[in-house]
């Protein structure tokens, strides 16, 4: 596949993100300027979203917004992973108890990718949104993740890892150190891996559709979460029984 072809469907999906976070319709520049791309091949990509029936633009205003093609796309994702079983509401109800985001991820590849997400109040929240990615071998899900492998597993997980040209490389004896003290504790707690002062407390859920491991995690401001850990541990273990037995 040619470099060009990558690099227009990777911007395509940037746009369509754009208009996920700001949630409103969008002028040409506004959306350009957000995502750096050049004026000529950045509005060509627009009329061409427009031509397929992606976006909308309205002329008078001269602004862009999505259509329900967009929504119709993915409406059947979330009840393909979460069914109409107890998985989403025993994740609002660890978000009640706690009163911190909840995190629940899958494995993408090289990555813990957040697929879904309810954010807390505080003022200091995480801003991490669905689709987030996170590295596999260096992320508190991540290693969550990695614990529910067999070793051989791992270690082929952690040569692609260091073949692909991650900067932080690991040794296999760092890498199950870390992985056998989440087996051993039964859950990950990941203080400052990826952003300073956030950390995460996760554990592992049973089985999910497709044969999937699904982590799920507490995330908040460090001092929070070590100031309930034995709260938020019991609460995702309390979580996983209740799911073992639904």
């Amino acid at each position: 596949m040619a470099e060009g072809a990558v690099k227009s469907a990777r911007r395509a999906l940037e746009i369509l993100e754009v208009f996920s976070r700001h949630r409103r319709p969008l002028a040409l520049k506004e959306v350009l300027d957000e995502l750096g791309y050049p004026t000529s091949s950045g509005s060509a990509l627009m009329k061409s979203l427009v031509a397929l029936g992606y976006l909308d633009y309205d002329r008078e205003r001269r602004t862009y917004f999505p259509t329900m093609r967009i929504a119709a796309l993915g409406d059947w994702v979330q009840k393909a992973l979460f069914g109409d079983g107890p998985l989403l509401p025993a994740l609002q109800e660890l978000h009640e108890s706690t009163g911190e985001t909840v995190v629940l991820a899958v494995q993408s590849d090289l990555h813990a990718q957040y697929v879904h997400l309810i954010h807390s109040a505080e003022p200091l929240k995480i801003g991490a949104q669905p689709g987030t990615r996170r590295p596999l071998a260096r992320s508190g899900l991540g290693l969550v993740l990695l614990s529910a492998k067999s070793d051989a597993e791992i270690e082929r997980l952690r040569r692609r890892i260091n073949a692909s040209g991650d900067d932080n490389l690991q040794s296999r004896e760092e890498l199950m150190g870390r992985v056998n003290t989440v087996r051993s504790r039964g859950y990950a707690f990941s203080k400052n891996s990826i952003s300073a002062g956030v950390g995460i407390i996760g554990v592992a859920l049973p089985k999910g559709p497709f044969g999937r491991t699904f982590a799920v995690g507490v995330a908040g401001q460090v001092p929070r979460l070590e100031d309930k850990q034995d709260q938020i541990v019991g609460e995702l273990q309390a979580m996983v029984h209740r799911l073992e037995h639904s």
